[in-house]
């Protein structure tokens, strides 16, 4: 098996090296400087979501339904725990359960060296782990090669799969979906009230493989390294997206030094993910959804933060 196999690998760390800080011709966007420059946060926030979010072809943006199992393979353990222990911190704070220490990862993080040879093998012999043959759960065939050939530092595939809002139930066919005659059979949902505007329909994220390069990592440290880690596994994320700027943890390998961990924005764009209903038909109603419930967490986080200052 290729996982088990995993541990006769290289036991590795990630050390930390100084880089050049960013030329302050380009400053970075944090939430509190929206305020201080007078810019509207609703538009910097809906072009924050524009750039980040990355849902299944023709699907709202996905996230996990009730928690998460984090395993990570193939680093020493203290440092393997505390990046399972650090996403599972993370999960907790926007509503998730964290999985405890006997159960199944549905968040796998692999560090390996050739990552892009590892992961071609990891796909070959899992392929309906990567895509399992339904609709709208995966981001497609060139995105999966994408993930098999490009090479990035982290690199990660999401798989979703449409369910009812109602009973978490899935909403889609995959092979092999037969009757007891070995007819082809789909599932059915029971329909509530039909409106065009809202949909029963909603997307949840089933499983998150992370393939980490462990030569690409020497310039963060650990703490870096899982705070990222946390980010793109809790929401779809855009591995090209262009964050440079903005202040975030998806900076860290164009820019250790911008910041340590997560920041406002990303805190902001988790809590307001799991906090929105996402029941708009349209996507672009189910993008605005997203964008109001991130402000209204930035709200929040800056009236928690006021009034931590004030009883100082």
């Amino acid at each position: 098996m290729l996982v088990a196999a995993l541990a006769s690998m290289l036991l590795v760390t990630a050390p930390q090296q100084a880089t050049p800080a960013q030329d302050p011709a380009d400053p970075v966007v944090d939430l509190g400087d929206i305020v201080v420059d007078g810019r509207r946060v609703e538009d910097m926030t809906r072009q924050f979501v524009g750039e980040v979010a990355a849902p299944a072809r023709n699907r709202g943006l996905a996230r996990w339904r009730d928690g998460v199992c984090v395993g990570v393979v193939n680093l020493k353990p203290e440092m393997a725990q505390y990046i399972a222990d650090r996403v599972s911190t993370v999960a907790e704070d926007i509503g998730l359960k964290p999985g405890g220490p006997d159960c199944v990862p549905s968040v796998l993080v692999v560090a390996t060296v050739d990552a892009s040879t590892f992961t071609r093998q990891f796909v070959s012999q899992r392929p309906r782990n990567f895509r399992a043959g339904g609709s709208g759960m995966d981001l497609g065939m060139g995105a999966l090669n994408r993930f098999m050939t490009v090479d990035r530092p982290v690199r990660w595939w999401n798989v979703s799969i449409p369910v009812d809002s109602n009973t978490g139930l899935r909403a889609v066919r995959l092979p092999g979906d037969t009757d007891a005659a070995g007819n082809a059979t789909a599932p059915v949902i029971r329909r509530g009230a039909a409106s065009r505007l809202t949909t029963q329909i909603v997307d949840d994220t089933q499983r998150a493989y992370i393939i980490v390069d462990v030569d690409q990592i020497q310039n963060i440290s650990l703490e870096q390294l899982a705070d990222y880690i946390a980010f793109v596994s809790l929401a779809q994320v855009d591995p090209d997206a262009d964050t440079s700027g903005f202040a975030t943890i998806l900076n860290i390998f164009d820019d250790p030094q911008q910041v340590r961990t997560l920041t406002d924005w990303d805190k902001a764009y988790l809590s307001g993910l799991y906090q929105t209903v996402r029941t708009r038909e349209n996507f672009g109603a189910q993008q605005t959804e997203v964008v109001d419930s991130i402000v209204r967490a930035h709200r929040a986080l800056m009236a928690t933060r006021d009034a931590e200052i004030s009883s100082d």
